[in-house]
Order: C-alpha cells, then structure tokens, then sequence
C-alpha cells in the first residue's frame, strides 16, 4: 500500500490500484467487479483444486508443507526460466564460444513449458525463406542491444565495467542504472593508472568503460554534469518493472567509501531514492526534465522508462507529445542487485502486455512516428527479440542474462551483499573472485543477433526494420496450460491500423520541439569563447517564466571543456531581473554564479553541482509581514528546490515551496522558509531555514544537516521521527550557522538576515538542529553509525565555513 503512496486502509479499500493477470472475466466481474483483466484465465474450479491440494498437503495423513521455490530454484517447486540447466548451459555457451552451444541453451529458453506469455505465439514461416547471407549483418542487429540498468551498487565495479566494456566493443549502450558511476570512466583508460587495471581489462586495446546510457531517477544518485554530458542516451527512470511505485535503493553494508563517494553520501548508510512522485507530479513535469536534458547534453537522445502496466499506453503518448526520443517499456520479470525480497513478487505484468498496448495506442494517435521503443524483462533469445519486434520494439534490453553471461549463478543473494562469485557485491574479498569478462558479454550478444538473423530468414526477410510493429505474423501457439486454464491474447495480438497507413516504427532520430532561440542560446553564443578558455564572463539580462532551464546548457558547455573540475569560483557571474521559468539554474556547474532579481518557478538548482545561486526580491519591492514578530518573506522560489543537488550552494531572501532540498547530498542552502517535506531523503549538505517549516521534515533523512530558526517552538510537531532528531546547536554549529547566514545578508541583504544577527545570541537560542539519528538495531551498529554521522557533520561544518565565508 505505501509503495503506491497509499497510507490508509480506507484510501486503499475500493481503490483497486491492481489489475488481474490470469483470472477468468467471469471471476474478475463477480469480485473483483471493474478490475482490468486482459487475457483471462483461472476459474473457481481453478482455484478450488489448489486450495484442496494445498490443505491436503498441510493436513494429510503425511503432512509436509513444501518448498515451493518461490524466491529460488527448487527440484520440486515451481519453474524457473533461469534455472540450474540453463544458466549453466549459458555459461558454457559464451566461454567455449560455441555457437552450438548457445543453440542447446537457447533449446533450453525456447521449448521451456509456458512460462511468458511470448511463449504461447509464435511467428509466421515464410513459404518463400531468404538466404541467410542476404539478411542485415549482426553488427547492425547489436547496436539495436542495451544492457538494462543495474546501478554500481547493486552490482560490483568490475561487473559493472564488463558491460559497459563489452557493448561499447560491439556498438551497443550499457546502462549506468541509477547508481551514478565514476567520472575516471568517462574518459578512455589511461596506461599510466595500473591501480584501475583487472584481469578482464585490455587498456592495450582502447576498452572504454563508459556507459552509453546514464539513468537520471528520481532520486539523482551521483548526476553531475560531467554525468550527462558523457553520456550518448539519458533515461529517465519513472518505474522499474521489479518494483513499480518504489524509488531505487541500496543497504547500508552495500554503501562502500567508493559507493558513498560516487553517490555523494556517507559510507554504511542505507539509500533510499525517492519514488517518482516526488519530483514529477504530472506529464508537465516530465517533460520539463526531459528539457532540462536536452539542454545540458544537445547531444544525447532522452527517454523515460515505463513499466507494463494497464494504462501504460495513454501515458507513453503523453511522453511522446513530451518530446522523449525513445520510450522503454520494461515488464516485471527482472530484477535488481539491491531490492529486498518484499519488492520482486506481485509487481508489475509482463512486457507483452505493456509493450502491445503502447504500440497501439502510438499508432492510433498517430505519435508512433516520433519515438523509439525499447522492451525488456527476461530476454534472452533471438526468438524473445523477434516476438518483441512483432509487438512494436525496435531496441530489446538484456538484464539478468548478460549478468548470468558475466559469472551470475543464479545464487538469488544479491540483497545480502554475499554473492560469491563476485558480481553482485561490494565485498572485496567476493568481488577478487569474480571472472567475467567483456568477451562472454561479447558472445552472448553476437549469438543472440545471430539467431534473430536465422529468424528473419526464416520469415523470407532481410531487415529487423521490416518486422516491427508486424502484429499480423504473430500466431497463437497450440500449447496446452496447466489446470484446464486457457488465456485470451486478442489484447495481445490486435493490430491498431490493418490499412497500414500509420508509421509502425519511428521515423526520425530526434523528437525535439520546433523553436525559438533562447535567452540562454543568445547568452552561450556571446559567451562560448571565454567558456572554453575558462575566461571570466559578466552580464546582465532579463528573464520571463516562458526562459526555462535557464543555465542548463552552459554548465554542460562547461562540463564538456573543462571535466568535472568545472571553473574557479566566480568565472562565469549573471544577473537575471524578472521572473524566471521552471529549472533555473539546473544542474548548475562549478565555477557559475547565478544572481536573480525576481522570483523563480519549481526546481531552482535541480541536480547542483557548484558554484552559487542568489534570489532576491525584485528591486524596491515592498516586503509583507505576515505575523509581525516573526517578519515573514515573500515566496521567491517554488517547490522541489535544490532536487538532488550534489554541491554549491543558494541563498534566497524569501521563502521556498514544498520539498525543499529533497534527496540533497551536497548542496547548502540558505532560505527563509519553506512548505511541507523539506529535507526529504537528504544524504548530505546543510539547509538554513531562517523561518517556518511545514510538516514532514526530514522524512527518510539519512545525511546532512538542517538548522532551523524555530521562533513558535512548532518545529517538534513538523519533523517526521522515522529517522531524524532534533537538538540545539552547539559551538560549532553557532560557527557554521553565523558564516551562512552573513554569507546570505552579504548576497542578498536580507532583512531577516539582519535582524538575527544584530541580536545574536538570543537568536541562536531559538535555532533547533536536525540531523539523522543513529540505528538503534543493536549497541555495535548505532555507535559506528553515531561515529559516521559524526565525522559526516564534522566535514560538513569544515566544508560550509570554508566554501562560503565571505
């Protein structure tokens, strides 16, 4: 219930947020009356038989309660499509590099008893088949291939590496997964740094271990300019078919140094990413990211991963009409390095479902044209591309198969960081064992093009691009279910547009809207030269809320020319009067300066990684003051400011909306009051708060540290306890709190500023700290996460004074 952000029995009871997968209409009308039911399925008969069986087995003569090999593999349990015999025939296959073998696991996949729905059709047999020789080549069949996202966290560097490793060779994307990944893999390898080398890596040959695809999720793991602009896609990650409705997360005994580092976090402590709600509330939003990284990277496709779900379809169309390049639709069978056991069952459908819906529902609105699609869940043959072809993909990612081709054994630990051959953990002992490398993820994916190949001459064609979105050579399979169930796949098999007159498959590379320069267009193409010689740049321009994203794309520029070092403080110093629209200062990089005289929409310094941000009010306006006493400011700035900021730092004369410095890891802030869920998910950075809050403070706060001005004492009753306490300030934090707050009147000459300090010790009794708590799992645990903690505040307050002062 609280995944789907359900928090009461009596929201949850009629909500049916649920839909039926496998249930006969009949039973689905009767109880569970408007519930989405697509292919039909069990009956009562049905499920009288499994509940006899289940009591007979429990209360027999010989009672025995089995094993069913929910979670794992077992001899008498429940099938498996990754089980014992097929991974280890996987294994063989991509290290004897036979191609004979991977035909005898491929065997295993393709006459497995029906598992998928994929495997109750089959494609249609040309009577008139093409020479083999006469099809596309697998280079072209491969750069179709992605690896699916699987953070570095989840996985280990060297797993991680292999993949990107490998599809660079072949053309292909891996995909960083929501973990961030470190800037030293942006950049080719260097000779000179043996302490990077492995076994598996050729620095000789020129391996690069860049991902192609970088994830942007909602909670913004390690995103930094440098990130974007490497990258050749950005994904935005709505759901994940594993656990759709969760954010990301990863334990604390995965969070290494080099984890927390890459993060931007603290060592040993669990990570949570916020579910997407928290930043995207409407397709609006989302298409306001999806131009926030089309302006930080010019280069890069963007999409947005989507899970198979009913409804699936009206919402890729409104990501279409978003300006997304590509869409990807991921069903439910996968999985993560990181999820708890809780979060893999009863989630999402399959990806035949999801991906025949978005198909359709493109076609018919005429949208197909303008993006691509991207399907994955448990792909692992020629024949899962060429069934996912026919539904309307034209790119198939691969998960859990290219780790089983790395070394993965199936050994479903991978939550408990105890993977003992070394791919899904962070222990360096685990991690010395492991032994994949970037050629068995090589030869898995030539054998898998290979067989598509075979495939399509099988079907008398010579090109992938001819079959997709070609519903009408799917057939319904003669198979014969277990327990007298019979499925209905008309919602599966419908072709939107017999006529054949809509686009089936994308037909342009970009799916950008049409317009105008933009203020910052016309400030980089005055700037640009002194960017890329890091010369000091000064101007002065106005702003209007239609500018949005404004400083997005000079901080890529930046990034692009000068790394993740970004330029010494103050190169590049703006002045904005006016009102400015949604992003302003995004992702703003190291070295920039942005001043505005106005006020600003949501997500100012989304995703920050330097330099400074002032707002103030527009000047010789006049000031309100709500209660008198406390002298409240105007509202500058909107909700979701400082959304996943890594660094840098902003100092507003005014109040700030909802979800202030939500999943901040770096980033001080300095503002005048804020809405409800300030400091949600922050991992680190400082936030002043020199007025109210709303409710809600500091839920799922794991780092950092916010200081509030708590004039009504009502600050007890708007922190959430799950994880935070609050405490006075100490010496220390009268040190950090002064050089903030002079640092904040200095820029913005802040009444409210002014009136603290010329009184300052009785308003420095009036300000509370709020800080994540220790685990109190046991004695051991809460004092080294007291110690971590700590050492975290410590760093903090040497950072803040440092970087600020005056």
């Amino acid at each position: 219930m609280s995944k789907m952000g359900i928090s009461s029995i009596s929201s949850y009871r009629g909500a049916q947020i649920f839909e039926a997968v496998g249930i006969d209409r009949d039973v689905v009308e009767r109880y569970f009356t408007g519930t989405t039911s697509r292919v039909g399925g069990a009956t009562l008969e049905t499920f009288a038989v499994d509940q006899l069986r289940f009591h007979a087995e429990a209360f027999g003569e010989d009672p025995e309660l089995q094993d069913r090999g929910i979670y794992r593999f077992r001899k008498a349990g429940e099938y498996h499509a990754l089980n014992p015999m097929v991974f280890k025939a996987l294994h063989k296959a991509v290290r004897t590099e036979s191609f004979e073998d991977f035909e005898r696991y491929a065997d295993f996949v393709d006459q497995r008893p029906p598992t998928t729905l994929r495997d109750l059709v089959d494609y249609v047999r040309s009577d008139d088949p093409v020479p083999l020789d006469e099809v596309e080549p697998v280079e072209d069949i491969v750069a179709r291939f992605t690896t699916q996202a699987m953070s570095h966290g989840s996985v280990s560097s060297e797993t991680h590496e292999t993949l990107a490793i490998a599809m660079n060779r072949l053309g292909a994307k891996s995909n960083s997964g929501e973990g961030g990944e470190d800037p030293a893999r942006f950049q080719p390898y260097e000779h000179d740094r043996p302490e990077r080398s492995h076994a598996a890596w050729h620095p000789e040959t020129g391996d690069w271990g860049n991902s192609a695809i970088k994830q942007v999720a909602s909670g913004r793991f390690g995103v930094t300019p440098s990130y974007l602009v490497s990258a050749r896609e950005l994904e935005i990650k709505m759901a994940q078919g594993a656990k759709p409705g969760e954010g990301g997360q990863i334990p604390g005994f995965k969070v290494s140094e080099e984890i927390a580092r890459i993060r931007h976090s603290v060592p040993g402590v669990t990570l949570i990413s916020p579910p997407p709600h928290h930043d995207i509330y409407s397709i609006e939003d989302l298409a306001q990211l999806i131009y926030d990284l089309k302006r930080v990277n010019e280069h890069a496709r963007v999409g947005v991963k989507l899970v198979a779900t009913a409804g699936v379809g009206t919402i890729a169309a409104g990501v279409a009409k978003g300006y997304a390049d590509n869409i990807q639709i991921s069903g439910h069978d996968g999985g993560t390095g990181a999820s708890p056991l809780s979060s893999v069952k009863h989630a999402g459908v399959p990806w035949e479902l999801g991906l025949a819906e978005t198909q359709q529902v493109l076609v018919e609105n005429g949208l197909r044209g303008r993006v691509t699609l991207r399907v994955d869940g448990g792909m692992k043959t020629g024949r899962d591309v060429v069934i996912g072809a026919l539904l309307g993909a034209e790119e198939f990612g691969f998960g859990t198969a290219a780790l089983v081709a790395a070394g993965c054994a199936m050994i479903r630990q991978c939550h408990l960081n105890t993977c003992p051959v070394g791919v899904a953990t962070q222990r360096e002992d685990l991690r010395a064992r492991y032994q994949g490398r970037p050629e068995h993820i090589v030869n898995f994916m030539v054998y898998v093009a290979q067989q598509v190949r075979m495939i399509l001459a099988e079907m008398g064609v010579r090109r992938l691009d001819e079959l997709v979105g070609r519903v009408d050579l799917l057939a319904p399979k003669p198979v014969e279910l277990g327990k007298g169930v019979t499925l209905d796949l008309d919602a599966v098999l419908r072709d939107p547009d017999p006529s054949g007159e809509q686009a089936r498959s994308s037909r342009q590379l970009r799916n950008d809207r049409p317009e105008d320069p933009t203020l910052e267009d016309r400030i980089l193409s005055e700037i640009r030269p002194a960017l890329e010689a890091g010369s000091e740049v000064r101007g002065r321009y106005a702003i209007k809320t239609s500018e949005r994203s404004v400083g997005a794309r000079i901080s890529g520029t930046i990034a692009r020319h000068h790394g993740a070092d970004g330029l010494a403080p103050g190169t590049v110093d703006l002045a904005f009067d006016g009102s400015a629209g949604q992003s302003f200062a995004a992702f703003n990089n190291r070295g920039m300066r942005l001043r505005l005289d106005g006020e600003a929409q949501d997500y100012v310094g989304k995703g920050m990684y330097g330099g400074e941000v002032v707002v103030r009010p527009f000047a010789g306006a006049a000031t309100r003051t709500a209660d008198g006493s406390d002298g409240a400011s105007e509202v500058l700035v909107g909700n979701t400011v400082l959304y996943g900021a890594t660094g840098g730092s902003l100092f507003v004369a005014g109040q700030a909306g909802e979800r202030l410095c939500v999943r901040n890891s770096g980033a001080r802030a300095v503002v005048e009051g804020c809405g409800d869920h300030g400091c949600e998910y922050m991992t680190g950075g400082v936030a002043v708060v020199l007025g109210a809050t709303g409710r809600n403070f500091g839920a799922g706060m794991s780092g950092g540290v916010a200081y509030v001005y708590d004039a009504g004492e009502t600050l007890a009753r708007r922190v959430n306890p799950g994880m935070v306490e609050v405490d006075a300030v100490d010496d220390e934090d009268a040190r950090v709190l002064r050089v903030l707050i002079e640092r904040h009147l200095a820029l913005t000459d802040s009444r409210i500023a002014r009136r603290l300090l010329a009184d300052w010790e009785a308003s420095l009794a009036r300000f509370k700290r709020v800080m994540p708590r220790p685990d109190e799992a046991d004695d051991a645990a809460a004092d080294a996460h007291r110690t971590v903690l700590a050492d975290a505040l410590e760093a903090i307050r040497v950072e803040a004074t440092a970087v600020v002062a005056p």
